[in-house]
């Protein structure tokens, strides 16, 4: 007797927990992850949406850039320098994108 092939169902669509948007509410970032695989997810897309490459950017500038998003601008600067996402000389004069 031939088996009829049936064609399996399309799964239903994932919640996007894991996408980087799900981590802000009105354009604004709800909090810093505390896991560090979804942190640098998270600064890696802050780096790619708020700061160019081959330009230099002020202290104050950063600040103003990350304050658009969350109030901690300084805990969000330290763990992008951290990172290697911005990168600064020794006497923190200027920021530029890193990585």
């Amino acid at each position: 007797m031939p088996t009829e092939q049936q064609t399996p169902a399309p799964l239903p669509p994932t919640p996007r927990t894991h996408a980087v948007e799900a981590l802000f509410s009105h354009g604004r970032l709800v909090a810093i992850p505390r896991k560090e695989a979804r942190r640098e997810q998270l600064l890696t897309h802050l780096a790619d949406t708020l700061f160019e490459r081959e330009r230099s950017y002020t202290e104050r500038e950063v600040n103003e850039a990350l304050l658009t998003v969350h109030e901690d601008c300084s805990a969000l600067r330290r763990y992008l320098v951290v990172a290697g996402l911005l990168v600064r000389p020794r006497d923190g004069s200027s920021y530029r994108r890193g990585r």
